[in-house]
């Protein structure tokens, strides 16, 4: 299918990212996703694609990523996360929704799965929401870790900065 365009950007020095992503909570575990090549994990889902809404643009990452049936549930959070990754800097717009993989949960297994998705490999663990855990997965953006410890029963919007700030 031609035309597919993911919506992320450059622009002087800056680049403009719109990520839909599954918050997946099991037995006091989250599932996490790290590609063969970083240092630090992400909540499984990707970049949303124009002319695509945000739950349709989930579904398909989660049967692009996973290859089982999930569910989605309600949108618990949106954000806007301002941060620093490989001589760029990033000006996120984040949709978080609940969603539940029927059947699925922490099994011990270390990785829970592993899957390939363009031209990498991407690895995915159940972390415990508890103990640093999540800290120690290098799980971004830096606001989650916290966030997904005492989920809000509505939505809310997060405005997370993290890059430096100079002073004259």
């Amino acid at each position: 299918m031609s035309g597919r365009h993911v919506i992320s950007f450059p622009i002087e020095g800056q680049r403009f990212n719109f990520r839909v992503a599954g918050i997946i909570i099991v037995d006091g575990h989250v599932l996490v996703c790290r590609e063969d090549d970083d240092d630090y994990t992400m909540l499984p889902g990707g970049r949303i694609e124009l002319g695509e809404g945000s739950r349709l643009s989930l579904e398909r990452e989660m049967e692009e990523e996973l290859a089982m049936p999930a569910t989605l549930g309600r949108m618990i959070a949106t954000s806007e996360s301002f941060y620093r990754r490989e001589d760029e800097d990033f000006h996120e717009l984040g949709f978080f929704y609940e969603v539940a993989l029927p059947g699925q949960g922490p099994n011990g297994a270390e990785p829970w799965l592993q899957r390939p998705d363009e031209g990498h490999i991407l690895s995915f663990y159940w972390v415990p929401l508890e103990d640093g855990a999540l800290e120690a997965f290098n799980l971004l953006p830096r606001w989650l870790p916290g966030f997904l410890r005492g989920l809000p029963d509505d939505h809310v919007h997060v405005t997370h900065d993290e890059r430096s700030r100079h002073t004259p």
